[in-house]
C-alpha cells in the first residue's frame, strides 16, 4: 500500500510498543515520519528520531517545527504517548493525577495545538488520538488511567467538530488490553504474574492480547486520505473487550 506517499506523518511515543508499530506502519505505506519520544535509541529505521517530552510546550513546538523543517510538511499526527496508572481513587496522589493527566490528555492538545498550523495547510490533515477500551467499561484498579482516557474520547470528538470545516478529521484508536512493554512491566510485578496473564487474557473474547501491530493497523487507516468521510469515529481494536459477551 502506498497511501501516504507524500504526506508526512509524527507520531509520539514511537520509540516503542504501540507507537513504534504505528511509525513502521506508515513508513511501509509511503509516509515520511517523525517520532517525538524520550528515549530515541529504538525509533524504527527510516523515521525522523526527536528528542521531545511531550509534557514540555517549548519541546514540542521545536519538535514540530523540526519535523516540518526536516521532512517538508505535516499532514498526520498521532497522539501515541501516553502512562499507565494503577489503583482505585485512593491510591494515587494529586501530583499523580496531574502527571498522568498531563501525559495522557493535555500533550494531546499541546501537540496538535503546535501542529495545526501546518495541517491547515495540508490536503490530507488527520490527527489519530490514543483512546483505550477503559473509556468504555469500568476495570478494576485502573481509576485515574481511565480517567484519563474517558477524556481523550470526549477531546476527540470535540476536536473533530472544531476543525472538521477546516479539513482536518480528527479520530480515535480504543484498543483493549495490548502486548506492550508497559503490559509486560504490569505483569512483571504481579503477586503471580502467570494467573494474572490469564486474567487479562480471559477478560478479551477473543482469548489473547491485542497486538501492537493490529493497533498500528487501525491508526493508519483512520489517518489515511482514504478515510476523507470518517471524522470524530472511535475504533476499537479491544477483541470484543468492550462490546461483545461469551
Amino acid at each position: 500500500m502506498n497511501d501516504f506517499d507524500g504526506l508526512v506523518a509524527l507520531v509520539t511515543g514511537g520509540a516503542s510498543g504501540i507507537g513504534a508499530a504505528t511509525a513502521r506502519h506508515l513508513l511501509d505505506r509511503g509516509a515520511r515520519v517523525a517520532v517525538l519520544d524520550r528515549e530515541t535509541t529504538t525509533v524504527p529505521e527510516g523515521a525522523l528520531a526527536l528528542d521531545c517530552d511531550v509534557t514540555d510546550a517549548g519541546q514540542v513546538d521545536r519538535a514540530v517545527a523540526t519535523t516540518v523543517e526536516r521532512l517538508g510538511g505535516l499532514d498526520v499526527v498521532v497522539n501515541n504517548a501516553g502512562i499507565g496508572a494503577v489503583g482505585d481513587v485512593a491510591q494515587n496522589d494529586d501530583a499523580e493525577w496531574a502527571r498522568v493527566l498531563d501525559v495522557n490528555v493535555t500533550a494531546m492538545a499541546r501537540v496538535t495545538r503546535a501542529a495545526l498550523p501546518h495541517l491547515r495547510a495540508s490536503r490530507a490533515a488527520a490527527v489519530v488520538n490514543m483512546c483505550s477500551a477503559v473509556a468504555f467499561v469500568g476495570v478494576r484498579q485502573r481509576a485515574l488511567y481511565s480517567a484519563s482516557k474517558g477524556a481523550v474520547l470526549a477531546l476527540t470528538l470535540a476536536m473533530a467538530a472544531d476543525h472538521a470545516a477546516e479539513g482536518i478529521r480528527v479520530n480515535a484508536v480504543a484498543p483493549g488490553t495490548a502486548d506492550t512493554p508497559w503490559v509486560g512491566r504490569l505483569l512483571a510485578a504481579a503477586d503471580d504474574p502467570e494467573a494474572a496473564a490469564v486474567a487479562l487474557r480471559a477478560r478479551q473474547p477473543i482469548g489473547r492480547l491485542v497486538t501492537a501491530d493490529e493497533v498500528a493497523f487501525a491508526v493508519a487507516s483512520l489517518a489515511s486520505p482514504s478515510a476523507g468521510s470518517t471524522t470524530g469515529s472511535i475504533l476499537r481494536v479491544d477483541g470484543g473487550m468492550t462490546s461483545v459477551r461469551i
